[in-house]
C-alpha cells in the first residue's frame, strides 16, 4: 500500500472560509497542486465565477485569486495509505488527520469550513469534530459535493451553483 501526504495549507490572514478536502488525488501529488486533476472542478468553478476562460491563469494566479476571495485549502488528512486516487481506497486505519484546531486557533477570521464532498466529513467527523465539538460549535459546517470527476453523478450545474453560493460568492457578515 502506498503512503500518501497532504499539502501544507494555502491560507491567508484575512481567511475566511477553509475548503477541506480528504487528501490529493495522484495527478495533484505528482504535480504538487490542489486539485491538480485536469477534469477536476475546484478550479474551473472559481474561474468561471470569476469571468475567466477555463485553464486562463497558472497554478501562482489561481491561489492569488483564492485568497483574494478570502478562502482557504487544506486536507482534512495529513498521511493515509491509499492505492490510487479514490477516496473509497483509503484505509481507514491509516489516517492520520492534520492539526485543524491549531490552525484555525490561529487563523481567527474564519467562520465557516466546506467539505469538498462526503468523505472529507467524513474524516473530519472521526478524527477532529468528535473529539472537539465545543471549539467547532461557532463555525459553520457544509458538506458541498466533490469536485472530483469520480463524482460525476451530480451534475456540474448543481455543483457549480453550490459552490458559488457557498464558496465563491456568499453573503458576508
Amino acid at each position: 500500500m502506498n503512503l500518501k501526504q497532504s499539502f501544507p495549507p494555502v491560507i491567508a490572514e484575512n481567511s475566511e472560509i477553509l475548503v477541506l478536502g480528504s487528501m490529493p488525488g495522484e495527478a495533484s501529488l505528482r504535480q504538487q497542486q490542489y486539485y491538480g486533476h485536469p477534469q477536476n472542478l475546484f478550479w474551473q468553478i472559481l474561474l468561471e465565477s470569476e469571468g475567466y476562460e477555463t485553464n486562463t491563469l497558472d497554478y501562482a494566479d489561481r491561489l492569488t485569486l483564492l485568497k483574494s476571495k478570502k478562502v482557504a485549502l487544506w486536507d482534512v488528512l495529513e498521511y493515509c495509505e491509499r492505492r490510487g486516487s479514490l477516496d473509497s481506497s483509503i484505509v481507514a486505519k491509516s489516517e492520520q488527520a492534520n492539526d485543524l484546531v491549531t490552525l484555525l486557533r490561529q487563523y481567527k477570521n474564519i467562520r465557516k469550513i466546506c467539505f469538498n464532498g462526503k468523505k472529507s466529513y467524513q474524516s473530519f467527523n472521526r478524527h477532529v469534530f468528535r473529539n472537539n465539538t465545543e471549539f467547532f460549535h461557532t463555525y459553520e459546517l457544509v458538506t458541498l459535493p466533490s469536485t472530483s470527476p469520480a463524482n460525476a453523478s451530480i451534475p456540474r450545474t448543481i455543483k457549480y451553483q453550490q459552490w458559488v453560493t457557498e464558496v465563491w460568492n456568499p453573503p458576508r457578515v
